[in-house]
């Protein structure tokens, strides 16, 4: 059942205009009295100190408007790619996406990454190009940048009048008359190829007429975008509310309604999780089927619970609004639920969609505090961070009072340092962040582990473990009859095997292995169902030893853009980085060179970027994958905690672990 509002995205580039045109979105539909300004710290939507500070978005912010008597959720995302996460998570609740481009840089890094994900969630998509007033703006070179990087599927809309301090609006392509300028009819052109493109009986009537009409554009322009075979293409000039109306027209006449029916059973997905200071834990709700009403006890599928709610908001930027329910199609804040973390699975997982991974850390940074004092308020404070953006990836080492967290780059650092300071009041430094780097076997082996003393205890097992192909991770498979090892204790070492990997034999996360349990052995009166806790890893990192393991180094895709004179102390400066790239194409006075960079030599190269190109260079990357490295390169990280090689003390570790609990 089609549902009558929208939950639309904001995406893009950091500074591309995301926030001042969701600013100026809700000064038009009503909801505030003046749009705030990003520069004076005013918005609605970033509203956290660091936000208002640095003039940029960090989380995520879901606000509400109405638009021609249709609701819309807006959801203003972070555009820098430390953020990348909160992104990612908002990906997976949209129903329609706004790609904000600027008219003056064009497509940049993120705007490639975020395109990517959009076509494969098959999100519906609007292209607003941005800052046609300022210097620079050139909307038909970008508009061939986007068609040539992201879709030739995007078309025009509406045509720009004028560029620079000479751009004073836009112009409906659907005029119904002719009489275009010569730029709007070049638009109007574009856009009937794409319809024709997209649809049988608009290609019959271009071919047989040599052009199509507004009635057969406006036919067939909903039914294109909704199932993405065109992309429309919009202009405007955020800052000063030029070409805002127009965007707001088409999310409500283009972008689809939400399905669900509220007479289904709960279907839902936690997307964001906030605290409160006075109510505590707020799970950020997108629901796709049935309904949530205050004071109902809600299953948490991810979790196997029920947890009871207390309140459902509205939300509306800094302002939220008690509705008492939550419906189908729509997006709340529910309050209660004090064990719900991001990413669960409310009711049934039937009609939630699946997520698209972004967001990959490729640093891991240790964390320092000033005053010993602070250090059980520290690791509270990041166990807080970390239910907000489990990218995180909190390790506390509680033996060597050590806290470690995976980041995305410097920027998240700082804004880690300025959040511990204004909200929790602690002075925290980080230490320089290191490449992640993973493992893999390095031949095929086997790992055999009998645990059978200290009594009373009984676990076999034995492991064949060989490589995988490159980014398939962790393949786990049991060959082992259930009458020689019941289910139960299958289920159990199942559950085990990924933990095991977590550190290999140089101490990183191994991935790419195909593992096989070839034969199991219980005991019918001596084995304990936690016997094969303890056995597993004892197994696992057997096998490691037998087979080895060779190191992985994670890399980017690049391309990058120079003035055609730089390009020669370019490519030397990439063949220092043990890079690998295409031939490099010349497009004007510019060279554009495309291929892969290992991140661990290129951490500092965005930064000497400028100064190589005297600021002209433009470097679009984002993670490719992990590649062997090379045999001269050597990562080792201390292990964490007992190694399972060392049985004995590993044992009576493990075992003194388990009676704690």
């Amino acid at each position: 059942m089609t549902i009558a509002m929208r939950n639309v995205g904001l995406f893009a580039h950091v500074d591309a205009g995301k926030t001042t045109t969701t600013e100026h979105m809700l000064h038009l539909s009503g909801q505030l009295r003046a749009p705030g300004s990003v520069d004076s710290g005013t918005t609605q939507t970033d509203w956290l100190d660091v936000e208002r500070e640095r003039g940029i978005s960090v989380r995520a912010a879901v606000t509400r408007l109405q638009w021609d008597g249709v609701p819309i959720n807006l959801v203003d995302t972070p555009g820098h790619v430390d953020f990348l996460s909160e992104v990612e998570r908002t990906l997976r609740v949209m129903d329609g996406a706004v790609l904000i481009v600027s008219a003056v840089e064009g497509v940049q890094a993120q705007t490639e990454v975020i395109w990517d994900a959009l076509r494969q969630l098959g999100i519906p998509t609007l292209i607003y190009m941005n800052k046609m007033d300022r210097i620079g703006a050139d909307p038909d070179a970008v508009l061939a940048q986007i068609r040539r990087l992201l879709s030739p599927q995007a078309a025009p809309l509406v045509s720009p009048d004028g560029k620079e301090s000479g751009f004073a609006g836009t112009t409906p392509l659907l005029s119904g008359v002719g009489g275009f300028a010569t730029g709007a009819a070049g638009y109007r052109e574009l856009l009937e190829e794409a319809v024709a493109e997209g649809d049988e009986a608009a290609m019959e009537a271009y071919l047989a007429e040599g052009g199509l009409t507004d009635g057969q554009l406006e036919a067939a322009l909903p039914e294109l975008v909704r199932r993405r075979a065109l992309f429309p293409v919009l202009f405007g000039a955020s800052s000063r509310g030029i070409g805002v109306k127009e965007l707001l027209d088409a999310v409500v006449a283009l972008l689809p309604s939400p399905q669900g029916s509220s007479e289904r059973p709960v279907s839902g997905v936690v997307f964001k999780i906030e605290r409160d200071p006075a109510m505590g834990r707020i799970a950020y709700v997108r629901l796709y089927d049935g309904a949530i009403r205050n004071r109902d006890t809600v299953r948490n599928h991810s979790r196997e619970l029920e947890e009871k709610v207390t309140q459902i908001r509205r939300l509306n930027g800094r302002k939220t609004e008690d509705t008492g329910q939550l419906e189908a199609g729509d997006i709340a804040a529910v309050y209660g639920w004090s064990r719900a973390r991001i990413g669960d699975v409310l009711g049934t997982d039937a009609a939630v969609p699946g997520e698209r991974r972004l967001a990959v850390p490729l640093l891991t940074v240790q964390a320092r505090w000033k005053n010993d004092a602070d250090y059980p308020a520290v690791i509270a404070a990041f166990q807080e961070l970390a239910d907000e953006d489990p990218q995180l990836d909190l390790q506390w080492l509680p033996e060597e009072r050590e806290l470690h967290v995976k980041v995305m780059g410097t920027i998240q650092m700082e804004v880690l340092a300025h959040v511990m300071r204004s909200r929790f009041k602690l002075e925290v430094a980080f230490d320089e962040p290191t490449v992640i780097y993973k493992e893999t076997p390095a031949a095929p082996g086997e790992g055999f582990v009998a645990y059978l003393a200290p009594k009373p205890c009984w676990a076999i097992l034995r492991f064949r473990i060989e490589p995988g192909p490159r980014g398939s991770g962790i393949r786990y498979r049991s060959l082992v009859r259930g009458e020689r090892l019941l289910e139960s204790y299958q289920h159990e070492v199942a559950r085990r095997v990924p933990e095991a990997l977590q550190q290999g034999l140089l101490g990183w996360e191994v991935t790419d292995a195909e593992i096989t349990l070839v034969e199991g052995e219980h005991h019918v009166w001596h084995t304990h169902p936690l016997d094969f806790v303890i056995a597993t890893p004892m197994g696992i990192m057997d096998g490691l030893a037998n087979t080895g393991t060779k190191l992985l180094e994670p890399l980017l895709r690049f391309r990058l853009s120079v003035p055609e004179k730089y390009g020669g102390k370019l490519m030397n400066e990439l063949m220092l980085m043990r890079a690998v790239f295409e031939p490099p194409a010349v497009q004007g006075e510019r060279m554009e060179i495309e291929g892969m960079l290992p991140v661990a030599t290129s951490l500092d190269f965005p930064a000497r970027l400028g100064s190589l190109t005297k600021g002209r260079g433009t470097l679009s990357a984002s993670f490719a994958g992990y590649q062997e490295s090379p045999p001269d390169v050597r990562a080792e990280r201390r292990r964490r905690g007992v190694d399972p090689r060392d049985q004995a003390k590993y044992i009576l570790t493990a075992r003194s672990a388990l009676a704690s609990q």
